[in-house]
């Protein structure tokens, strides 16, 4: 993999800083690709690299060879196109997740910021910050495809780290997701949108985005780079090797504004980052100890999904607040419905999702609307990235407002699989 310098101020985004990911796990995402669509017939493949539990996924109807011809039929015709605008893929390529749930299950290891945030040490600050950013590649291991959110999804978490987090889907072509995440230490905004071509048996992904981390404590704001004082992280993604020598593994150095070496860093993206105090050359200092910052939280073994426990919560309503919003991911009957392994379901509530979303376009347009934003403004801002630029929306406020108005009610409602999903503008549309 081509090393990647993370010092971007603020540009980045969530896809934007999972790019070298994908390439580090391009060969699983063509082994599972290829199983799906080659002439060779469906092949069960664990991204992990073992073949132990194949059988198992096979007997669970996950992946049937007998699918194959007509799968590739569908397939095939998409070869070249922008995969995030397909609207039949099948959905045994997906994982019971959409993309607004991927931008909340960032906030695993979101203590790195508070730690951030309560270090008075600045290069730790950047430790800290930056190892945070290192903790989302784990999950990008999974070559499952989330689902696209439908325009006006949204997903609400709490219950964790005392975070407070929203997402929402705010425009469908091109498919953009907007979130914002608060505790007592930070903020943390994001706005993100993902290109794609179908190969046939490889897919290009190009991510879009823009991210921002706000520590409350001193107002600094960074990503990576410490648009306050200068001060920045420079990491590297060491290539993979023959026979996988050195995949996964991180190393790069924490500088000062006139870019001296203060703090080394090193480890793997998928196992732990540690760090130590070093001198001008880069060398550790004398007397001190190398130290982890982050390690990857224990996961069930042989999850079907590859899943951490804290994205199981996602799915729950454990994470879930008071009155969920009726628009909530969790509540999408396809999602449930292929987390329950039901994939003849997931495929006709996916179908009718997506019928239903081109109706209420097509009412839209007829009435001359525009969809807006519940949670979050469009603006004038306009981020850079290496594959295009992108077009920035800002958290306003008003689920602030909201949920706060909630949380002092008398409200007891509770909500579950049982509720009615409904992100829709017009709850009188036809399906012409």
């Amino acid at each position: 993999m081509a090393e990647k310098d993370l010092k971007q101020g603020s540009g980045g985004g969530f896809f934007a800083s999972i790019a070298t990911s994908f390439s580090n796990f391009g060969s699983a995402m063509t082994k599972s690709v290829s199983g799906l669509v080659g002439y060779e017939g469906l092949e069960v493949v664990n991204p992990e690299g073992g073949t132990e539990d194949a059988e198992q996924e096979a007997k669970m109807g996950r992946w049937k060879q007998e699918d194959r011809d007509s799968y590739w039929k569908i397939m095939q015709k998409y070869v070249g196109s922008d995969v995030t605008s397909m609207v039949t893929l099948p959905v045994l390529i997906f994982e019971p997740m959409t993309m607004l749930q991927k931008m909340a299950e960032l906030m695993e290891y979101s203590y790195l910021l508070d730690m951030a945030d309560e270090c008075e040490d600045p290069y730790m600050r950047l430790v800290y910050a930056s190892s945070f950013f290192i903790s989302v590649y784990y999950a990008l291991q999974r070559t499952w495809k989330p689902f696209n959110p439908i325009l006006g999804e949204t997903y609400e978490m709490v219950n964790h780290g005392g975070i407070t987090f929203i997402s929402e889907q705010v425009s469908h072509h091109p498919p953009t997701s907007a979130g914002h995440a608060e505790n007592d230490h930070f903020t943390y905004d994001i706005t993100s949108k993902v290109k794609t071509k179908f190969l046939g048996n490889s897919i290009d992904i190009y991510p879009l985005g823009r991210s921002r981390v706000t520590l409350k404590k001193d107002g600094w704001e960074m990503v990576l780079t410490n648009l306050t004082t200068g001060d920045k992280v420079v990491l590297y993604f060491q290539p993979c090797g023959w026979f996988g020598a050195g995949r996964y593994e991180v190393d790069g150095y924490a500088y000062n504004a006139n870019e001296e070496p203060k703090i080394l860093m090193t480890g793997k993206w998928n196992e732990s980052m540690s760090y130590q105090p070093c001198d001008l050359e880069g060398e550790p200092l004398p007397g001190t100890d190398l130290k982890e910052a982050w390690r990857v939280a224990d996961a069930p073994k042989n999850d079907k999904f590859q899943y951490t426990y804290f994205a199981h919560k996602i799915n729950s309503f454990d994470t879930a607040p008071k009155k969920l919003l009726a628009s909530d991911s969790r509540l999408r009957p396809d999602r449930s419905a292929l987390e329950q392994g039901d994939l003849s379901k997931a495929g006709r509530e996916k179908s009718r999702l997506e019928e239903r979303q081109r109706a209420e376009k097509r009412n839209r347009e007829s009435n001359g609307h525009k969809f807006t934003p519940k949670w979050f403004d469009f603006t004038s801002e306009i981020a850079p990235t290496p594959w295009g630029d992108l077009e920035v929306y800002q958290y306003n406020g008003k689920y602030t407002e909201h949920r706060a108005a909630i949380d002092s009610s008398d409200c007891i409602e509770e909500t579950s699989t049982r509720s009615e999903f409904n992100p829709w503008q017009y709850e009188d549309f036809g399906a012409e």
